[in-house]
């Protein structure tokens, strides 16, 4: 018998999910970054990404709707428009998918070998590799489990951080300092310094789109993705527009001492020591629960690519008969990561937001091709929904496509680059279509949703 994923998961846990792989605490941890970029207007780029986020998850939703297996923009692309530009949409959201764990890793081990100098990077790398490789590998409940914990600490951080925001605000500028629109648009900031921040800022969305990669161990996937995706963005949107407009609050402008480690500092100023530390383990907190979902989230996508036979399938097609998860797919995001020890941080996240643009203009233009197939087939679906909405935003996110800096383009396209060579190889040189699961997989997947 065909060992297959579980339907277990309903809407709070994808959810859950969703925000653990966004990693709310994140907007902390580049908000110097982002606040630098945009001339102290940190909230305002956070608005303008999430804007955009909005119109791509509910392109998402109607391809989770359409297409309710896993694979991701991969399958969706895949399905709508045509096999080999789905390979490729595969292939440059492995930049994502699979350094994004890789990020999340190295972020956390950062963040101790800062507190800790005497305890070398690779250890705390290595440590957090193997315990969220094992929480994986034993099923995506028990990693759920570990993410209502996680989450509860980090939202929990995320709370004190803006209640002692705001008393700091009310302290120094009195309540009505609370009301100000200098932290959305002031004299140092404008339209092209908001839209290069928010092309930053859109890192911080980077998982709302995870949660159709569990699609196949969700009950009810056509109408619990598609809420999910929404839910997560808004939530997520939310969250990071009120905690970066509060931090905003406490240092105007976008001048900072070290940008990098400018939270920390704040976190200092409004808290004293006993906070610091809080907040510092609330991010590596938030780091550990993001990479658990990071991983997961990768090793689904193999697995999709795998079962296509578009990858090895012998390798990455395969699930666990015992844990029913893809555990060589687990092992392999698990070994990548481990890269983490010989890089650092800038090198690692240069690209990985050409992976995730590139991916979601793509599934926005495919909510347009499965509305024109439709129609050739008889069927009528609402084109505010799948035309109107999707091509609104294609638009935006080709946009803060361009808006990324030019090793970040250069690199993606190089990876690119690659792809179009190991298409031509699986294709004999195009002239077939790449490799796709038997009709006989699909009904049975299908019919299970």
């Amino acid at each position: 018998m065909t060992t297959t994923l579980t339907r277990t998961l309903k809407l709070p846990s994808l959810v859950l999910f969703g925000l653990a792989y966004l990693t709310p605490l994140i907007v902390l941890g580049i908000f110097g970054i982002i606040a630098e970029s945009t001339g102290g207007a940190a909230p305002a780029a956070y608005l303008m990404a999430m804007v955009a986020m909005l119109f791509t998850a509910h392109s998402y939703g109607r391809m989770a709707v359409a297409f309710p297996v896993a694979g991701s923009a991969y399958t969706y692309v895949h399905r709508s428009i045509d096999s080999r530009v789905g390979f490729l949409v595969g292939w440059a959201i492995l930049l994502d998918y699979l350094f994004l764990p890789m990020v999340i890793w190295l972020i956390g081990g950062s963040y101790l070998t800062a507190q800790f100098p005497a305890i070398p990077i690779a250890v705390w790398i290595i440590g957090f590799v193997v315990i969220t490789t094992l929480l994986n590998i034993l099923g995506i409940k028990v990693a759920d489990k570990a993410n209502y914990i996680l989450m509860a600490f980090q939202l929990l951080v995320i709370v004190f951080f803006v209640a002692l925001s705001i008393g700091n605000v009310v302290t120094t500028s009195g309540a009505g300092g609370l009301a100000s629109t200098e932290p959305f648009f002031n004299d140092t900031s404008g339209f092209a310094t908001i839209s290069a921040g928010a092309a930053i800022a859109a890192y911080s969305f980077l998982g709302f789109d995870a949660v159709t990669t569990l699609t196949e161990e969700t009950v009810d996937p056509r109408k619990t993705v598609p809420r999910a995706i929404m839910l997560v963005a808004l939530i997520g949107g939310g969250i990071f527009v009120v905690v970066s407009y509060v931090t905003q609050l406490v240092h105007p402008g976008g001048v900072f001492e070290d940008a990098a480690s400018a939270a920390s500092s704040i976190a200092l100023q409004i808290g004293g020591q006993l906070f610091g530390a809080i907040f510092l383990a609330g991010l590596v907190v938030a780091q550990f629960a993001s990479g658990l979902a990071a991983q997961a989230s990768a090793s689904r996508l193999l697995y999709a690519m795998g079962r296509d036979s578009v990858l090895p399938q012998a390798f990455f097609g395969r699930l666990s008969e015992k844990y029913h998860t893809p555990v060589i797919n687990l092992v392999a995001t698990g070994a990548v990561g481990l890269i983490a020890v010989f890089l650092d941080v800038a090198t690692s996240t240069s690209f990985i937001n050409f992976g995730a643009f590139t991916a979601f203009t793509l599934v926005n233009v495919a909510v347009v091709f499965h509305y024109v197939r439709q129609r050739r087939e008889g069927n009528q679906l609402n084109p505010l929904s799948y035309v109107v909405v999707p091509v609104i935003g294609a638009v935006i996110c080709a946009y803060l496509l361009s808006r990324l800096d030019s090793n970040a383009i250069t690199l993606g396209v190089s990876w690119l680059v690659l792809g179009v060579v190991v298409l031509a190889l699986i294709t004999k040189g195009f002239r077939t279509a790449p490799p796709e699961m038997t009709s006989t997989e699909k009904a049975t997947i299908e019919a299970a949703a």
